[in-house]
């Protein structure tokens, strides 16, 4: 019984039941060499050590206590400072869905990739749970698969609560690393661009979301505080005015 909320759902429209793909921890001295993407969610959590990650083109610098997350699509390698170990702890799943998210698409750190140091208490919490992944990985126990997406769950439900807590104290700016590109004025302007650009044609906020690499939520969320008005209602007027 759930006597404090409508659903015991309130991060989810369902069940959270994500796949499982796999967990590992890596000690990477040398700069990966493959730039690439996929088609499932990852999270990078930094254990220890300190270098940059290359995330669809922009270079972030990285120390222990970040957490970086790597929607479907989103490029990627790690780069390790130099005469430094990073120590690395990769969760990779899919078949989520979240409150007005799309489909496998995870709403951390709004909208942005990478979040700043965790709080100590959350830090080692989540610290714990990947020593405890990464030695189920590597035993041969029964219900070796159940456990890792129990701790997989610990996990997500740790960062969403902070996030969440972040987003209430109106901290969160503090907290996560804002790209030098892409901060709030610059992602409201693309999206004015891109609209005077393609007005004449069909345009949805799941397809301008996509181009980003933000969420929906996030981008209505951002051009209402910025400009006073909603991305589709931009749009109307700016269809009007073109028309007259």
């Amino acid at each position: 019984v759930f006597p404090m909320c409508p659903s015991p759902y309130e991060l989810t429209y369902n069940d959270l039941n994500p796949r499982f793909l796999f967990s590992c921890l890596l000690e990477r001295q040398e700069e990966e060499q493959n730039y690439h993407c996929h088609d499932f969610i990852e999270i990078v959590i930094i254990l220890k050590g300190k270098g940059h990650f290359l995330i669809n083109g922009t270079e972030i610098p990285i120390t222990e206590g970040n957490v970086l997350l790597l929607n479907p699509g989103t490029y990627h390698k790690s780069i390790p400072a130099p005469s430094h170990t990073l120590t690395e702890c990769y969760l990779a799943f899919t078949d989520v869905e979240f409150v007005n998210t799309p489909k496998n698409f995870i709403p951390l750190f709004h909208g942005q990739k990478i979040l700043g140091k965790l709080p100590e208490k959350t830090k080692k919490e989540i610290f714990q749970l990947c020593g405890a992944m990464n030695q189920e990985s590597q035993s041969r126990k029964t219900g070796r698969y159940l456990m890792l997406k129990a701790y997989l769950i610990q996990i997500l439900c740790l960062l969403l609560r902070f996030d969440q807590q972040e987003e209430l104290s109106d901290e969160h700016h503090m907290q996560g690393y804002e790209f030098k590109s892409p901060n709030k004025t610059y992602v409201v302007q693309q999206i004015m661009k891109y609209m005077e650009a393609h007005y004449r044609e069909k345009i949805s906020l799941d397809q301008i979301a996509e181009n980003m690499y933000l969420s929906p939520f996030y981008i209505s969320k951002l051009f209402k505080s910025e400009t006073g008005d909603t991305p589709i209602n931009y749009l109307i007027s700016l269809r009007m005015e073109k028309a007259k």
